[in-house]
């Protein structure tokens, strides 16, 4: 049995975390809620038994031997302090993801990196997670040269008052009201934004730059060629994406099928005669990653346009985390324990 600390627990990313670790069945020990003082005194249950959630200390993760961090800037204030005291921290903050010391992990495409850790590893960007497990079938069969993906972003993804807010709105518009918006730059209900995170060089977004850098350390090819475009569409749950992707060796749509469909962790979903297509109603609260429109592009020679629907809450963070303290466990590589 292990010791588990999750902090951030009372927040959409932390809740997953637990349901996961109970659907998995996860060799928890001793397990310590932690949050922020907000949070702090609020009632959890796990496997049948209440927690109480504590205010996150350096005392925090004492005795505990994994450190599942949901989010936030928590991991940079006590990360460190983690990694002292014995834990493995897993992190779900783009905190550490590009620091060329922390392995940066989704187990289907490079579970070994997971060996390397210094104490920490980083759960990728859930836009990121959700494309390259469908990019690493393709490329161990025809190698790739260039990706252009354009995504649609639930609104869960920027937390629980995303979630209200989108609510909120829409029962305002529908009775004629108006309701400002606060968590999004614009009105979100019946709207897209083109426009996630902070915009930065070339006057690509924060969001859009995480998915180019973190997907070339995550595919260990520093030379791929890739551009992405995030968008916040009024979807409550699971991320779809648009993805193009241009092969070293022609890739036929049927081959690509049956590359994807013999994937772990993939569902081909492609039947268009049937109308048969991922999306998000159908694909949340799953672990998959939902793979459908697979066509050959029309337009060059060695391409491919696939549609890719998976949870974020759950593949997109929650499940990829412990999945990734499954690794540790498996390879035995939980620091001080064998």
């Amino acid at each position: 049995m292990y010791n588990i600390v999750v902090v951030g627990a009372s927040g959409a990313v932390g809740q997953e975390i637990l349901k996961v670790l109970e659907e998995r069945n996860f060799p928890v020990g001793e397990l310590k809620l932690c949050a922020t003082s907000r949070s702090a005194g609020k009632q959890m249950v796990f496997r049948g038994r209440t927690y109480t959630v504590q205010e996150t200390s350096v005392d925090s993760f004492a005795g505990m031997d994994i450190a599942l961090f949901a989010g936030g800037a928590a991991s940079k204030e006590f990360g460190p302090a983690a990694v002292e005291q014995g834990c493995v921290v897993i992190d779900n903050s783009s905190n550490f993801r590009l620091d060329p010391s922390v392995p940066l992990v989704v187990p289907e495409v490079n579970p070994e990196d997971v060996k390397w850790h210094q104490g920490i590893i980083a759960n990728p960007n859930c836009s990121t997670i959700i494309m390259v497990v469908p990019l690493k079938a393709i490329k161990d069969v025809a190698g790739i040269k260039r990706v252009v993906v354009s995504t649609y972003q639930a609104v869960s993804g920027a937390g629980m008052e995303a979630i209200e807010e989108l609510t909120a709105q829409t029962r305002a518009v529908l009775d004629g009201g108006d309701y400002p918006p606060k968590v999004f730059p614009y009105q979100i209900a019946f709207n897209l934004i083109p426009h996630i995170d902070v915009f930065q060089e070339m006057d690509y977004t924060k969001e859009e730059w995480k998915m180019v850098k973190e997907t070339r350390k995550i595919l260990h090819d520093d030379q791929l060629a890739i551009t992405a475009t995030t968008v916040r569409v009024p979807v409550y749950r699971s991320h779809s994406e648009s993805v193009n992707v241009e092969t070293i060796e022609k890739l036929t749509a049927q081959k690509a099928r049956e590359v994807l469909a013999g994937f772990p962790g993939v569902v081909v979903l492609d039947n268009p005669a049937r109308k048969e297509y991922p999306m998000p109603l159908f694909c949340s609260h799953r672990d998959e990653v939902f793979v459908g429109r697979i066509r050959e592009d029309n337009s060059i020679e060695r391409g491919l346009n696939l549609w890719v629907v998976a949870d974020q809450l759950r593949k997109g963070a929650a499940t990829n985390a412990v999945q990734i303290a499954e690794l540790l466990i498996k390879y035995r590589c939980l620091r001080g324990r064998q």
